[in-house]
């Protein structure tokens, strides 16, 4: 597949994993911007573009924008981001590390991240600016809705569904047929048997009573 050029939004962790999965794809990243590099003009040989709003000076047909924020529990950075700059034209595409296997019917949305080693089966909707990272695992029938993280190393087993916002920690499992609310949270190892509310958390010491 051929790609336009590449700008990164953001220069932390998550940012360092995005730019090396687009290059796996082999996507030229020529640019990066975020505000905490604005009095340096390189980072990791990326040519430094300043905050973000400098993409006005920039066709956004003739770019696609990466978004390096990473997903925390209570955090909407990322998700405004994407959302503030798809208003003005530009393009998140959906990445797909080469490591990692999506079913062919998987339908995914505008700034999906499946990171190396994952897997996501038949039958899953996995929505806008959602990362699934990591050598986690979605498995048949999975609703993801949109800027959803699901840690490295997280699973969820069959037709579970999960809403807007929520989080997935490292190592979790949920198990078939459960539902995560929106803006929820589940701690990292934790086991889940039961449905999880909306804004709550789900600790890993509740994985140890009565399923529901």
């Amino acid at each position: 597949m051929s790609w336009p050029p590449a700008i990164l939004l953001g220069a932390g962790g998550h940012a360092r994993v995005v730019r090396a999965l687009a290059e796996a794809l082999g996507m030229q990243v020529t640019g990066v911007c975020d505000p905490l590099l604005t009095a340096q003009e390189d980072w990791m040989g990326l040519r430094v573009l300043g905050a973000a709003a400098n993409l006005l000076q920039i066709a956004p047909s003739s770019v696609v924008l990466l978004n390096g924020v990473g997903k925390m529990p209570d955090s909407t950075v990322r998700a405004r981001l994407q959302a503030e700059w798809t208003l003005q034209g530009f393009a998140f595409p959906p990445l797909v590390h080469p490591s990692a296997w999506v079913a062919p019917d998987v339908d995914l949305g505008p700034g999906v991240q499946v990171m190396a080693g994952a897997v996501v089966q038949p039958g899953c909707t996995v929505g806008s600016g959602s990362i699934i990272n990591t050598r986690a695992g979605v498995d048949h029938d999975g609703q993801l809705a949109e800027d959803v993280h699901l840690a490295p190393g997280a699973t969820l087993c069959g037709d579970v569904r999960v809403g807007a916002g929520a989080f997935i920690g490292a190592g979790a499992v949920v198990i078939q047929g459960c539902a995560i609310g929106a803006g929820a949270v589940v701690a990292a190892g934790a086991l889940v048997r039961r449905n999880v509310g909306a804004g709550t958390v789900h600790r890993r010491d509740q994985s140890i009573g009565p399923s529901a």
